[in-house]
Formats: structure tokens, C-alpha cells, sequence
């Protein structure tokens, strides 16, 4: 996953609670309720988020599909690998026990 992405679609999502957080406290009713304010913010960001961050998301959820996808075909790769070496010490066990074809 791209550091760089994950970490720009952070700030943008933050930036789109805190500056909203802001601009509702300078309001003389929401001084009075901070916790009214925060749940505003957090509607409000929630909505910018979806509306203008689209294409941060899709990357950042892109890089981890990508990810993730590397990280399972490389465990498939392990468990044939272990198979493989398992069968391959049953043939050799197995081989021990024939008797020698030259006799």
C-alpha cells in the first residue's frame, strides 16, 4: 500500500471535521454545547467525505485490494512449496525401503 495515499486521504477527512468543528464553535449556541457541535461536524464531514474524496478513497482502497492479493497468492506459493516437500520426503522415506534393483 502507498504510504503517501493513505496518509493524504487522512489529512483530507480530518481537515473535513476539524474545519467545520471550527467554524460551528465560533456560534455562540454550540459554545454552550461542544458535544452538538462535534456531532454536526461529524455529519458534515461524513458528507464532504463522500461527496469530494471519492477518488482518495478509491486509491487508498485499491492499494490495500492490491495488497492484499500479493499477500494471498504468496501464501498460496508457501503451501505448494510445503506440500511439495512433504510428498517429496514420503518418496524418499519410501525409497529407503525398496530393495535395490541391481541385485
Amino acid at each position: 500500500m502507498r504510504a503517501r495515499s493513505a496518509l493524504v486521504y487522512t489529512v483530507l477527512r480530518l481537515l473535513a471535521f476539524v474545519v467545520p468543528l471550527g467554524i460551528l464553535l465560533l456560534f455562540p449556541v454550540f459554545q454552550e454545547l461542544p458535544w452538538l457541535a462535534a456531532v454536526f461536524a461529524a455529519l458534515i464531514g461524513l458528507s464532504l467525505s463522500l461527496l469530494f474524496l471519492r477518488r482518495p478513497l478509491d486509491q487508498v482502497t485499491g492499494d490495500l485490494a492490491e495488497r492484499r492479493a500479493a499477500r494471498q497468492a504468496n501464501d498460496r506459493r508457501t503451501a505448494a512449496e510445503r506440500d511439495a516437500d512433504v510428498e517429496d520426503a514420503v518418496v524418499d522415506a519410501a525409497g529407503d525401503d525398496r530393495p535395490d534393483a541391481t541385485r
